[in-house]
């Protein structure tokens, strides 16, 4: 089941980047993205990319190994994006009534990690 107001899911979404260290939100494209101070992205919010009907949120993968591991996993919840996807972003539906928010975070905070100079990993991400 889709939602038609993606306000309350974009707001989940910042609320998990945003509490990790040094995040920061600015639009990308035309939709929120949430990045470190160097401009680096670790994840997207996309709400009905190019009528494509989803809202999700597009978070790093450690490499294509894992974006497929995911999408194998649950395909109900993961696919390879349109733009990102080939340089190894995935992303995650949120427009589902199942949606398990703990994953999301995880996602994000993992995306984070991978983006981190060492300096904010050793700050502890999560």
């Amino acid at each position: 089941m889709t939602t038609t107001d993606p306000a309350p899911l974009l707001q989940k979404v910042r609320e998990i980047a945003l509490t990790l260290p040094a995040a920061m939100e600015r639009p990308s494209h035309g939709s929120p993205g949430f990045h470190l101070e160097k401009g680096k992205f670790f994840a997207y919010f996309w709400h009905d990319h190019h009528g494509d009907g989803e809202t999700v949120v597009i978070v790093k993968a450690a490499d294509s190994d894992e974006q497929a591991m995911l999408i194998e996993m649950d395909p109900d919840c993961y696919f390879r994006p349109a733009y990102l996807g080939p340089s190894g972003w995935v992303a995650m539906r949120l427009d589902r009534t199942d949606t398990d928010w703990d994953r999301v975070g995880d996602r994000i905070a993992r995306s984070w990690e991978l983006v981190a100079p060492r300096r904010l990993l050793e700050m502890g991400g999560r």
